[in-house]
């Protein structure tokens, strides 16, 4: 092929759309609007038009209603199931974006895409311009010749002549006899009953030719090294018609008429006015950003839908002491301000600070530089100059304040001593309270949901990768502009969401009365950090790397070879291949899946490699994670760990963290526990560990209302032996230890929405039996089974469930006409209010349990939370009357039909708290 000339590039957007759906994880907008196709598609097509962006280029999509194949065979895909809903519903909006883009769009009656592409490629061959054909169906290989490439975006494969032949084992000339002889299960081309592939190539080689060529020599036949071959001249002339009736369905056109010519398919330019709407509507959120950015660079940014006319906006740049205090009075003047701090890191105990940013009204905003390092900055104010003034506005309890990700920002400020009070709003928290699943909640998401606007990314300013600035190096000009908009926006997000809260009044209520008041208590937690043994981890780091040394040499020698147990592509070919291992489960590519479930079930079945791969992984990743890291991570100025909670991550509501991940640390493990023994309090203190037992099946039995489980609480009962004496048919005292297992694993399975299937893997029955249990369960606590019909009902119908305080989980998949999702939806439905109102309730003692410490002055603090535990550090001295104070407060979070028991421990070290 000539590279002199830009290629005539081709799509077949119809096989791309059908891969995209079935390869590529489903996607969904916060509506429940199917996507993922239409991004894969656009993905595809962006990509070759960054490739060739000179060329002139088509999409072609198969249109509606039979083609004439259909009239010469009525089974012709009769086979093949409708369209799925979820896939159909794409369709529209995947050509609207086509040709938004300026893409040329081809949909012809009574041909497939395929005859099309076929019709055009030997035009343009014939004109000698090259051809490139984007597909990733085999029978365009017969479209191939020194002019026309195939390319398989996707697989980012391509194939000239030599490929086909290599790929098929026949050149590009005898395809459509390949296909025609062994017929085609996804186009239901019949082909000759009994010659597959082998055979229709030892037949397509062996003479030479093609069908006709075949047809003229049954007589050769029996001498081909082909199997059966004795008898394959009788069966090819008795399917002779069906056989050349399957070559003329598997030829594709090349003389269909067209309305348009090769010369004309130039794109145009893109309609970025239509694209902004259809990636609004499609909730594409990064080209969408850049279209705006686009926009509102070239000075007309359109405005999201129900916004008020642009604005131009305001932003100062505060050099001298006049501009300041002129600033300070219209704060001191406004009734809530939005204030923003810029620094070197994101690491809020790290960071220094280098400017801050304030808005008082909407579009208009200052910057106060204070610690910029860039060559050429204008002379700066002095940051404790800065401080000083304006500290008693920022620590004044009764001036309200807000910020965006406040807790960063309190957080860096106490680092100069300037101790944050009377924030009132948060508006990543507010975002967060108002729908937890329909955006991210950083700052340009949220302006880029609410206001329409897409605002100036940090590595717009500062770059990427190795060579990205920090804040203090950015030069001004470029670094005034941005950290005033951050105060604006943030102003301009709360007077768009406060509003929206307070429509519905038990979320203004959650945002109020939970997560306002939990921000400064996991600020002071964050802060206070946590001691960790770092002798102890280094000898744990050892250890786990004589066990792994141990384990690779396990799994050498089951494997009989030597391979690299961190390779998935090493490992399938000793499960698989080597070892013949059933394949369980196939990647997106198609390859044999090596991932933790399959490698689970694998060793269930008793297979010894699989089951050393899933201990070198657990023990490689708490040695990555944990013994090697958490030393590193000690903070010099403190000898303290201090991680970072978050508190808009989880769709339910509970607590994350980060830099280290506390939640991640198993505790049912000898390893998991010895990493916890690092955790360790200072001398003359104790870790004291408080534990909500049990607390989400206690909050089911209020939510079912269940009189079974209500009354096992109440007695204070083993709820586990008690459910496992009902479900069992024995009495109390009699319940075994496998009985009392299995009974835990019905109560917690049910809360999560295991299947019958899921309950018999766990405990070890067959699923007939797990089902039995699950039946009998739901007879003795009929308020349970009551409870889930009526949630997934409610669910239904109001799109959303909600936790005891009136947190909601919208569920956009609810109606999702894909069975997997709606069923996804549905367990979500019924766990959601459990894992969300126990959420609340350790949120809701966080502030009580903080406040008591901070009024009482108690020598203890709170130092880590960990899914439904509160760790502290206490003196030895407070430990009975700390412990009794905290089971008060935190039995009293929350008033429930059943007892909130709590259970503390103490040790030297969080491990021995337990």
């Amino acid at each position: 092929m000539t590279d002199s000339i830009a290629p005539l590039v081709l799509v077949d957007g119809s096989s791309y759309l059908y891969r995209a759906f079935h390869a590529l994880p489903p996607l969904t907008t916060s509506t429940g609007k199917p996507t993922g196709a239409v991004k894969g598609v656009l993905n595809m097509l962006l990509a070759l038009r960054r490739q060739y962006p000179d060329s002139p280029f088509a999409v072609v999509f198969d249109a509606k209603g039979p083609t004439f194949r259909d009239t010469l065979f009525e089974n012709y895909k009769s086979h093949r199931p409708p369209m799925p809903d979820d896939l159909r519903s794409q369709v529209d909006p995947l050509h609207a974006c086509v040709r938004a883009l300026g893409l040329p769009l081809l949909c012809v009656d009574n041909v497939e895409a395929d005859d099309v592409i076929g019709t055009l490629a030997r035009h343009s061959a014939a004109a000698g311009c090259p051809v490139v054909i984007s597909t990733g169906d085999k029978d365009m290989a017969q479209l191939v010749n020194p002019f026309v490439t195939l390319v398989n975006t996707m697989t980012g494969t391509s194939m000239d002549v030599e490929g086909v032949r290599e790929k098929f084992g026949v050149g590009p000339e005898l395809i459509i006899d390949y296909l025609a002889l062994m017929g085609d299960k996804v186009d239901n081309i019949p082909g000759v009953p009994g010659v597959g592939e082998k055979t229709a190539l030892g037949l397509l080689t062996g003479l030479g030719g093609g069908m006709d060529v075949i047809y003229a020599n049954l007589d050769k036949i029996p001498e081909l090294p082909i199997r059966g071959a004795k008898k394959l001249p009788e069966k090819l002339q008795e399917h002779r018609d069906m056989a050349y009736l399957s070559r003329e369905l598997a030829t594709i056109k090349l003389d269909v008429e067209l309305d348009v010519q090769v010369s004309e398919l130039h794109p145009g330019e893109p309609d970025r006015d239509a694209l902004i709407e259809l990636y609004r509507d499609l909730e594409f959120k990064t080209w969408l950003d850049d279209l705006l950015r686009e926009a509102r660079a070239a000075g007309d940014a359109p405005q999201a839908p129900g916004q008020p006319e642009a604005v131009n906006t305001e932003y100062e740049t505060i050099l001298d002491p006049a501009r300041l205090e002129h600033w300070v009075q219209l704060l001191e003047a406004a009734p809530l301000f939005a204030f923003d701090t810029e620094t070197t890191s994101i690491n809020a105990q790290q960071a220094e600070l280098v400017g801050l940013s304030f808005a008082v009204t909407a579009h208009q905003a200052a910057y106060v530089p204070v610690g910029h390092s860039y060559m050429g900055v204008p002379e700066q104010l002095d940051r404790d100059l800065v401080l000083n003034r304006l500290k008693p506005l920022l620590e004044d309890p009764a001036r309200p304040k807000l910020a965006q990700n406040a807790k960063y920002d309190i957080n860096v400020l106490a680092r100069y001593g300037v101790e944050v009070r009377g924030v009132a709003f948060d508006s990543m928290l507010e975002s967060y309270v108002l729908d937890s699943t329909a955006t991210r909640h950083d700052m340009d998401s949220l302006a880029l949901k609410y206001l329409g606007i897409g605002t100036t990314r940090f590595e717009d300013i500062a770059g990427k990768g190795a060579k990205q600035l920090t804040f203090d190096q950015i030069a001004l000009e470029q670094a005034a502009p941005y950290a005033a908009e951050d105060a604006d926006i943030t102003l301009r997000l709360h007077q768009n969401l406060w509003p929206r809260l307070q429509e519905i009044a038990p979320l203004a209520k959650v945002l109020e009365e939970i997560e306002m008041p939990l921000m400064p208590v996991l600020a002071r937690i964050e802060r206070t950090g946590t001691m960790v043994d770092a002798k102890l981890l280094g000898e744990h780091s050892r250890e786990l790397s004589d066990k792994l040394n141990a384990l690779e040499r396990e799994a050498f020698e089951l494997a009989g070879e030597e391979f690299n147990l961190g390779s998935p592509k090493q490992l399938c070919a000793i499960l698989y291949e080597k070892q013949g291992l059933p394949v369980l489960q196939k990647t997106a590519k198609g390859q044999p899946s090596t991932a933790e479930s399959v490698l689970a079930e694998l060793a269930d079945q008793g297979h010894e490699l699989p089951q050393v791969i899933m201990q070198h992984r657990s023990l490689s990743k708490l040695k990555s994670t944990y013994t090697d890291r958490l030393p590193e991570q000690i903070n010099p100025r403190t000898g303290r760990i201090h991680t970072s909670y978050h508190q808009a991550v989880t769709a339910t509501g509970r607590l994350s963290s980060s830099d280290p991940n506390l939640q991640n640390i198993p505790i049912r493990t000898a390893e998991g526990r010895r990493i916890r023994q690092a955790f360790i309090a200072p001398d003359g203190y104790r870790i004291m560990a408080a534990d909500y037992s049990q607390i989400e099946l206690r909050i089911m039995a209020h939510l079912a209302q269940d009189e079974g489980l209500l009354e096992a609480f109440r007695q204070g009962l083993d709820v586990h032996r008690a459910t496992a004496a009902e479900v069992f048919g024995v009495p109390l005292e009699e319940v075994t230890a496998d009985q009392r297992r299995s009974a835990k694993a019905i109560n917690f399975g049910l809360i999560y929405g295991m299947s019958a299937f899921g309950l018999a893997k766990q405990i070890g029955v067959d699923r007939k039996q797990s089902q039995a249990y699950i039946d009998r369960y739901f007879t003795r606590y009929p308020g349970v089974l009551r409870y889930m019909e009526d949630t997934r009902r409610q669910a239904a119908e109001q799109g959303y469930v909600e936790t005891l305080f009136g947190r909601r989980l919208y569920l956009p998949e609810i109606h999702s006409r894909n069975q997997a999702m709606r069923k996804g939806a549905e367990r979500t439905a019924i766990n959601a209010p459990m894992q969300g109102t126990a959420a609340d309730i350790i949120k809701r003692a966080m502030v009580t349990v903080d406040q008591w410490l901070q009024d009482s002055g108690l020598d203890a603090r709170v130092v880590m939370q960990v899914h439904d535990e509160l760790v502290l550090e206490v003196r030895e001295d407070l430990i009975e009357q700390v412990s009794a104070g905290l089971q008060e407060r935190m039995s009293a979070a929350a008033s429930l039909d059943v007892p909130l028991l709590v259970e503390t421990g103490v040790g030297a070290n969080w491990d021995e708290a337990h």
